[in-house]
């Protein structure tokens, strides 16, 4: 009886080690997102087995940001944290120093070809000097405003997953390749909606210039009088320029961004003739009950009003 109790006791011992070890392992995966776009990269990829923390959230300013305590208590905290690179997070290393972070910093446009800013308004990026190679050029950021680039992201993404959780890596893959599937489906509706566009009509005016990879790979001109950066306000000579040009090029839209002040854009408005089309998504998600909560919802919203501004439906 004596021997049967310690048999089962050794047993019981035995299955509470298992059970605290496999829930161990079960532990989350903590995962900083530098901003919004990111996070919901990370949430298609990792599921139950991440839990994020998002830097910059919805609606917000990446390039004019200022870190919290918390978010350097969330990055001392984290295994891995998630930017974009490209000098699109001004903050950032700023946020690494002060949080003493032991996490993989992973930079998510590994990979991607990276464009350089228009130069049209190149003048309003003095601030961004740094990032000029001498004046020279600007490399955009932006990179996750095309479609393909997306999917470079979310590789890069589930690749981070697998080295911090090498259990999880079956799942990390399978979620990746699932949603890289919606991305494709993404793509052909955004290319469709363009096409539908006459070539003619294809100019529109946003904020800041944060849609060159859209641009590039979607065949639609932005012009923008902020350059690739919100913390530099355009001059007037720039936004006299802006509307000249405007004229010449017979842009057919105007849009407000969810993270920019309206006023320059209502300017604009109010002196090149074109109506405000309504508000384009760039830099961040909106909120939960906004019409760009996820990345896919983004760019349906942006493709969406864009035509609809162009085409009057």
């Amino acid at each position: 009886m004596l021997k049967s109790f310690r048999a089962a006791l050794a047993l019981s011992v035995i299955t509470l080690s298992a059970f605290a070890t496999s829930s161990a392992f079960a532990e989350p995966l903590k995962v900083v997102a530098s901003f919004t776009v990111i996070a919901d990269f990370a949430k298609n990829v990792g599921g139950d087995r991440v839990n994020i923390t998002t830097i910059v959230g919805p609606d917000g300013d990446a390039h004019v940001y200022e870190p919290s305590p918390a978010d350097a208590v969330a990055m001392a905290k984290a295994d891995v944290v998630l930017v974009n690179g490209l000098h699109f997070e001004g903050f950032l290393q700023r946020l690494i120093d002060a949080s003493a972070t032991k996490a993989s910093i992973v930079t998510l446009t590994k990979g991607v070809t990276p464009i350089d800013f228009k130069p049209e308004f190149a003048d309003a990026d003095a601030a961004e000097g740094a990032d000029t190679g001498g004046g020279k050029t600007v490399t955009d950021p932006h990179a996750f405003q095309s479609i393909a680039n997306a999917k470079i992201y979310v590789k890069n993404i589930a690749e981070a997953f697998c080295t911090a959780d090498a259990t999880g890596c079956d799942s990390y893959k399978a979620n990746a390749a699932a949603y890289a599937t919606k991305l494709d489906v993404l793509e052909g509706e955004v290319k469709a909606a363009i096409q539908s566009i006459p070539e003619a009509k294809r100019v529109v005016i946003t904020s800041h210039d944060a849609f060159g990879y859209f641009e590039h790979e979607y065949g639609l001109t932005f012009l923008a009088p902020q350059g690739v950066s919100t913390d530099s306000e355009p001059s007037a000579a720039d936004v006299a320029k802006l509307v000249k040009q405007v004229k010449q090029d017979k842009a057919t839209a105007i849009f407000i961004e969810n993270i920019t002040n309206p006023r320059l854009i209502e300017q604009i408005s109010s002196e090149s003739g074109i109506k405000v089309g309504g508000t384009l998504y760039s830099d961040a998600l909106s909120g939960p009950d906004g019409p760009a909560s996820t990345y896919i919802d983004m760019m349906h919203n942006n493709i969406t009003q864009i035509k609809g501004a162009i085409l009057g439906s």
